[in-house]
């Protein structure tokens, strides 16, 4: 695999030329005055039309911000689920991997916004006004779109499974791509010979009409070019300037999303340290990233692909892997108490000496999982598959194994079972478990 040239400035022999930066953050007195008042808010924008408004990464969510001036903002990766954004001004905003999962934006102007990977399943964007918006690889999964203006936007790579654009305007609109159009409501939409459909050929008439749609012939015109937002890197002097490898990413490494790059920048860092708490990466591609030790708890991964990825040793309390894929992944030795780890399928994982104290494992998936040494105290693992599972020296005290399938797992004298005490052969047998004396 190419390295990407933006990846260049990363390996070691061509570290002097990188310039470190603390994480971005969100500027915490803007984020403040939003909170408390919208009216002066809006005041204060109109008093400096000019002033920089930075809320990348900010705590939103359910947060009341109708009609509120947002335009040119950065939005990037905060978390607006459930917020009320009705009729609020978003225009060219950076609302990249933005979290307006049953987000309220009955109304909101998003045109020329960029919404790159942002999750907006369930949204609520009735008469939105989307026009030329960068929606590329965007999660509008039962999205409400009705009435919406989506001239000339990109949705190339976007999830529209079941999502109702009935009555939208998607002339001109990119759906190179595109997931599960198929599935969309199209009533009504109205659709161009420049409208581009998921398998890049122009949309026409029949295409239309097979989806109870409206086409309206217009003259030809070019797709539209989408720029992405400029964020100006914070100088540094150069007594700052590395003299070895990395010991924290710098202001441009690539997200951890974008799977090989990520991986490439770790492997010519390995002692790189990850500070990533509350990410949101849910319903995500990760196979195979490396997240080794990092440090992530309370991170969103529901629904998200982590198949044979490498979280060996990684911080992760309190998040949420419901529904994840995680066939094979490397979980040895992390911190997942209290996570949510309900129906996720993890087939020959590997969790020894994990800590999964008081997590949720409701219906997952364990077979042949290693869970030797790991620490279940207290676990609800109601309905979970354990088939053949390695449970040596696992501590089950105080956790729930109401319908758990032991069929086959292994148990041995040091493990501990829900009522505190050693596991014996005559429990093993009872729950059709192999008992290894040693």
């Amino acid at each position: 695999m190419n390295m990407p040239k933006k990846l260049l400035p990363l390996i070691p022999v061509a570290l002097s030329a990188i310039l470190i930066s603390t994480a971005r953050a969100y500027d915490r007195d803007q984020v403040n005055i939003l909170q408390k008042s919208v009216v002066e808010w809006n005041a204060m924008r109109k008093l400096q039309p000019d002033r920089k408004i930075d809320l990348s990464k900010a705590n939103l969510e359910n947060a009341d911000l109708e009609t509120a001036d947002l335009s040119g903002a950065n939005l990037s990766k905060a978390d607006l689920s459930g917020a009320n954004l009705n009729h609020t001004q978003l225009k060219g905003a950076d609302l990249s991997m933005a979290y307006l999962k049953k987000a309220n934006m009955k109304g909101a102007d998003l045109s020329n916004a960029w919404l790159k990977d942002a999750v907006m399943t369930g949204a609520f964007l009735e008469s939105a006004r989307i026009a030329g918006a960068n929606l590329t690889a965007a999660n509008l999964r039962w999205a409400k779109l009705a009435n919406a203006d989506l001239k000339q936007a990109n949705l190339s790579g976007a999830v529209l499974f079941e999502a109702d654009l009935e009555r939208a305007d998607i002339r001109g609109t990119q759906f190179n791509d595109a997931k599960f159009l198929e599935n969309a409501s199209l009533k009504d939409a109205r659709l161009s010979n420049n409208t581009i459909l998921p398998s890049g050929s122009a949309a026409d008439g029949s295409w239309a009409g097979r989806h109870d749609a409206r086409f309206i012939r217009e003259a030809a015109t070019a797709p539209p070019v989408f720029v992405p937002p400029v964020e100006a890197v914070p100088a540094t002097h150069s007594d700052d300037l590395p003299s070895g490898r990395l010991s924290a990413p710098p202001a441009n490494a690539p997200e951890i999303k974008e799977v090989g790059a990520w991986n490439t920048m770790r492997s010519a860092n390995p002692a790189m340290k990850i500070e990533r708490n509350e990410e949101k990466l849910g319903d995500t591609d990760l196979r195979e990233v490396n997240l080794r030790q990092a440090t992530m708890s309370g991170s969103d991964f529901s629904g998200a692909n982590l198949n044979k990825a490498n979280l060996e040793g990684a911080a992760l309390a309190g998040g949420n892997f419901h529904k994840a894929d995680m066939v094979q992944v490397n979980l040895k030795g992390a911190d997942l108490a209290g996570a949510n780890l309900d129906r996720a399928y993890m087939k020959n994982a590997n969790l020894a000496n994990a800590n999964l104290a008081g997590a949720l494992l409701f219906g997952a998936i364990l077979h042949g999982a290693n869970l030797d040494g790991a620490n279940l105290s207290k676990a609800s693992l109601f309905d979970a598959n354990l088939d053949h599972a390695s449970l040596k020296g696992t501590n089950l005290t105080g956790a729930t194994l109401t319908g758990t399938s032991l069929n086959g797992a292994i148990i041995s004298p040091a493990t501990v079972l829900p009522s505190g005490q050693k596991a014996t052969a005559g429990w093993a047998s009872r729950h059709d478990a192999i008992f290894i004396d040693r």
